[in-house]
């Protein structure tokens, strides 16, 4: 029988040095290292971030507790009491509860409005094909580009002719046009998402194209709803220039004309405190909404990706 010998190990050479070559542990602790500094710098932005938005909010919220006084005297120091009457003061002196139901019917009406023809218009763009489709929905992202200030002298006088000015229903048709243009391009967007063999199973069904939009492929929609809402919520409650200019009765006016109003309403002498009450009871609306609404509007903005 024939035997393999095996050789030897050949001894290293004296002097010699083994060169350690890194393995996966190495590797894994070095990646780890990367991926905690990494998010060390991230978390560290984000908390400067963080303390610039809230820092001003909470300063606002802060000073409409203080008399005048205080206000100037020391700015950053927390109210010696709680200056509850500038709040009321603010609320019924300075008619923010007028401003107050003339805002919440505009943008009530407008944010239903739009809500329901932007979504009409962005299913039909996304889902149907026909000719001067694509047309139409550029002349809809046209309209995102297009500066309202150019629009507010001819805006003016359509809207003078029409019987509308100094309406409350007017300046809802106005809002609802206003933001048309970037409801349509994110709803769009969000249909085409959608799958279409559920809407194919409920013509199957016998629905027609109605019921098959308002039962079957709304409510699948209704992160992307609420999302392009709290955006139109946000614009709408805000807005100020054109109430400004279609807006001229003082019955008729929305907080930010009140806000104005206040802080000019003694001259040189203004109700700096009561016009702080007034700036926060504008801001609380806006702040409940996104705080109640934020899981949804990351759905929404999220859900193209995810499917």
């Amino acid at each position: 029988m024939k035997t393999t010998e095996t050789p030897a190990p050949v001894p290293a050479e004296s002097g010699a040095t083994v060169r350690k070559t890194d393995g996966p542990a190495g590797g894994a602790r070095k990646t780890k290292k990367e991926g905690t500094t990494l998010n060390v710098f991230s978390h560290g932005i984000l908390v400067i971030w963080a303390i610039m938005v809230a820092m001003p909010l909470v300063w606002a919220v802060m000073t409409s507790f203080k008399d005048d006084a205080s206000i100037f005297g020391s700015p950053w120091s927390l109210p010696d009491k709680l200056h509850f009457d500038n709040w009321s003061r603010a609320w019924s002196q300075a008619h923010m509860s007028d401003y107050f139901l003339n805002t919440v019917l505009v943008v009530g009406g407008s944010l239903v409005g739009t809500l329901v023809l932007g979504s009409m218009a962005a299913y039909v763009l996304a889902r149907f094909d026909f000719p001067g489709n694509r047309f139409i929905y550029y002349l809809f992202i046209g309209g995102m580009s297009f500066p309202i200030m150019l629009a507010l002298v001819p805006l003016f006088y359509v809207v003078d002719n029409m019987g509308l000015l100094n309406t409350i229903h007017g300046l809802i048709l106005v809002y609802i046009a206003y933001s048309l243009p970037f409801t349509v391009f994110f709803l769009t967007a969000f249909f085409r998402t959608l799958p279409t063999s559920v809407a194919e199973a409920a013509f199957v069904d016998g629905a027609s194209h109605t019921r098959t939009f308002f039962q079957v492929m709304l409510p699948m929609a209704k992160p992307g709803l609420i999302s392009v809402g709290i955006f139109n919520f946000l614009g709408q409650w805000n807005q100020y220039m054109l109430p400004t200019v279609l807006n001229t009765d003082p019955d008729k006016h929305v907080l930010t004309q009140g806000l104005v109003q206040l802080a000019v309403s003694q001259g040189y002498k203004g109700d700096w405190s009561g016009l702080f009450a007034g700036l926060v009871m504008a801001m609380l609306p806006v702040l409940a909404a996104y705080i109640v609404f934020q899981r949804q509007v990351v759905q929404g903005l999220t859900a193209g990706a995810l499917k």
